[in-house]
């Protein structure tokens, strides 16, 4: 299924749905999966845990951010793919963000821990059959369906590698 199958388009996600391809979703997570293999580690080293502006997050709080978001996000897909009614908790991403030791941890172990995290999470998307990923749940946010999660990811990366390449790769001095 592809990201023009997604019925509704959440509102809040869309912005990260529509940074992914019109592919099928096999394929955007086969995708999102390399690109973590295409990280400039080592103009991230360089940048170490500066950030672009006061109270921002460091490389390594947003790859941390990308684990802990991608969980949650499990979570609710597995959830809704097995017919959950309840409404799913929301989470406060800046308190989560505040409680890490990301910034103690090397880029290449937060790397690593994203990779697994994201082989996990494609495998159980190949468990899933095409009714389950057209089933809805409901969250904090609003109504989404299990495809759309998937994309929600796959986005979701984008965004932050979008962020970090704009605005942290010139503090690599």
């Amino acid at each position: 299924m592809k990201k023009s199958d997604i019925n509704p388009m959440p509102a809040y996600f869309d912005r990260y749905i529509h940074l992914t391809d019109e592919v099928e979703l096999k394929e955007a997570l086969s995708i999102s999966a390399e690109e973590l293999n295409q990280l400039p580690i080592d103009q991230w080293k360089a940048i170490g845990n500066k950030v672009y502006a006061p109270g921002k997050w460091t490389i390594k709080d947003i790859l941390q951010h990308m684990i802990d978001t991608e969980r949650i996000f499990a979570y609710r897909a597995l959830c809704f793919a097995r017919g959950e009614a309840a409404r799913m908790p929301s989470f406060d991403e800046e308190e989560y963000g505040r409680n890490t030791n990301a910034n103690q941890r090397t880029l290449e172990d937060l790397i690593d821990e994203l990779k697994i995290n994201r082989a996990s999470f494609i495998a159980m998307y190949q468990s899933f059959t095409d009714e389950m990923l057209l089933r809805n749940g409901l969250s904090f946010k609003g109504i989404y369906s299990v495809l759309a999660i998937g994309f929600i990811i796959a986005g979701h990366q984008r965004w932050h590698l979008n962020v970090i390449q704009e605005r942290y790769s010139g503090l690599a001095n």
